[in-house]
């Protein structure tokens, strides 16, 4: 099938294209490079450099005619959400609702929608979260995402749009940025492999859990997604949390470092406590994780290694 990817120069997005062409997939990438990166574009796909609020995507449908639509871009950092919603919601409401006008138009089959299980759910009421769970965000961003799925729900009723929704827990791997502020995994690998002091952020009554999901895992809920899930939400994640001290522990281990941390006060938005049920995705996608928490730390650490010497000169 010919797959339009957006957000396919990111850091999950590009993984997702990687193997949809070694599937034997054709691949369309809509990237604006903003946090997409060139190294990360997979050579045998067709890439164009353009916002998803842009007009000219309408003539990107036109000319490739996509069967399928895995819409990775957004603006997803929580903290300019909280401090310019109003931008937050331009990149990812009115900006998937470009992306939708325009499937509904070239008669996409399906849309791919990437929400987030760590946003929209808030602060959850019973761990693990289940898909369920009471929809209270208390960021923009999940506000954003949730309104995201409830325009789907709509375009399917009205334009018989086919659609799965998937809500990422906190997604960790090789290509992560080191220097956002959404992949403290990447985060704590960039700071102990130059020697320099991690920060742990929690609450005066406690640390924070979070649900931490290997890349190549998500991938394969999104090829499941392809043929499953009709009009259905799902967490993918691993039904587990680790806290914040317990990860920096872990990647320590896999690194072999011993540098003691520095504490911090949990910042606006952060939410203290999540992790996702995933019965759900395991029933109706047949998806289960199955990479470890080490194993997946092991694989980011050494590709952040190997990507660090490939960088330096000669």
């Amino acid at each position: 099938m010919k797959v339009l990817v957006t957000g396919g120069a990111g850091f999950i997005g590009s993984h997702v294209v990687d193997r949809l062409i070694a599937d034997g997939h054709q691949v369309v990438v809509v990237d604006d490079l903003s946090n997409g990166k060139r190294e990360n574009l997979n050579p045998a796909a067709t890439f164009y450099q353009m916002d998803i609020q842009d007009p000219a995507l309408a003539d990107l449908f036109e000319k490739e005619k996509p069967e399928i639509v895995n819409h990775h871009a957004a603006q997803m950092d929580v903290r300019r959400a909280v401090e310019d919603p109003v931008f937050d919601a331009r990149v990812n409401i009115l900006g998937f609702l470009n992306v939708l006008e325009n499937c509904v138009r070239h008669q996409v089959r399906k849309v791919i929608f990437i929400s987030s299980g760590g946003a929209v759910y808030g602060e959850p009421e019973q761990l693990p979260a289940e898909e369920t769970h009471p929809i209270r965000p208390i960021t923009p961003y999940g506000v954003t995402k949730y309104t995201g799925e409830k325009y789907l729900y709509f375009y399917r009723a009205v334009h018989k749009l086919d659609y799965t929704v998937l809500r990422y827990a906190n997604v960790y791997g090789p290509r992560q940025d080191p220097h956002g502020e959404a992949g403290v995994v990447a985060i704590f690998i960039g700071l102990l492999a130059r020697g320099e002091t991690p920060t742990v952020f929690r609450y005066p009554d406690g640390e924070m859990l979070r649900d931490y999901v290997f890349v190549r895992d998500v991938v394969e809920a999104n090829i499941a997604a392809m043929s499953r899930g009709s009009g259905q939400e799902f967490n993918i994640g691993t039904g587990r949390g680790t806290s914040v001290s317990d990860l920096l522990a872990a990647v320590q281990r896999v690194m072999g470092t011993d540098i003691e941390p520095r504490y911090g006060a949990a910042r606006p938005g952060e939410i203290r406590q999540t992790y996702l049920a995933i019965e759900r995705a395991a029933r109706l996608l047949d998806w289960r994780p199955k990479v470890s928490l080490e194993q997946g730390l092991y694989e980011t650490a050494e590709w952040f290694r190997q990507h660090a010497q490939a960088k330096k000169p000669a």
